[in-house]
């Protein structure tokens, strides 16, 4: 009997386990591949590689970013996938990293190595939670040209009201113990507005939910944080 409800449960979901899709990033139509660490249902086109985020940004870029076709962009931290996505839908792409060669340029998102309102967009994707984020997010308000816009993802956790930080967390298997990765040096809650708000930007938020997540494998709720500076 135990054999039969494993062997059942099994069946079920894999029939259920994937839903045609549409890619926002390729338009490819078709069934998606399960990805991630944990495994996520649906998570990456297997045309193009995206994975969620991907595809937020995508939708975002195509429906309300069209001003970004003429604009200078800085991107930070340069994923391949996302890298590729906006050298199609901006203007001036550079990309830059605290590591020497893995980018345009080698920058230190705490202190910029770039004149004052440089860019019209800064895309800083994943790299909040691994630095100092009240240098960082200045650095990033200054260097933007005033009307400038930065493109924020990064993990939150809406039900917690304030960020979580533990001075006392030092090493590689501690932060992936408290933070979930290795590199990481908080996990935001809700507060993370106030922390966007607070280095000066006006904030507003693209949020994957209703037929969209369906149809394009979004993470529910996802947001893309939209920080203009004034």
């Amino acid at each position: 009997m135990i054999d039969f409800l494993r062997r059942a449960l099994g069946a079920s979901a894999t029939k259920g386990a994937s839903f045609p899709r549409r890619c926002s990033v390729c338009g490819y139509e078709g069934r998606f591949q399960a990805g991630g660490r944990p495994r996520r249902i649906d998570a990456r086109c297997p045309k193009c590689g995206s994975a969620e985020r991907y595809r937020l940004m995508a939708l975002w870029l195509d429906r309300e970013g069209g001003f970004l076709r003429g604009a200078s962009v800085l991107h930070f931290a340069p994923e391949k996938g996302l890298a590729a996505l906006l050298k199609t839908r901006v203007g001036r792409y550079v990309s830059a990293d605290i590591q020497p060669g893995r980018a345009d340029l080698t920058l230190n998102i705490e202190a910029i190595a770039a004149p004052d309102a440089s860019y019209d967009c800064v895309v800083c994707s994943h790299v909040l939670e691994h630095v100092d984020d009240k240098k960082a997010l200045a650095e990033i308000f200054r260097v933007l040209k005033p009307g400038g816009l930065c493109l924020i993802m990064l993990p939150v956790i809406e039900g917690w009201a304030r960020t979580y930080e533990n001075p006392d967390v030092k090493t590689p298997e501690e932060r992936m113990r408290h933070y979930g990765q290795s590199d990481h040096v908080r996990y935001y809650g809700a507060d993370v507005r106030d922390r966007i708000r607070a280095a000066g930007f006006a904030l507003t938020e693209f949020t994957a939910e209703g037929p969209d997540v369906l149809t394009y494998a979004l993470q529910r709720g996802e947001k893309l944080f939209l920080a203009r500076r004034p």
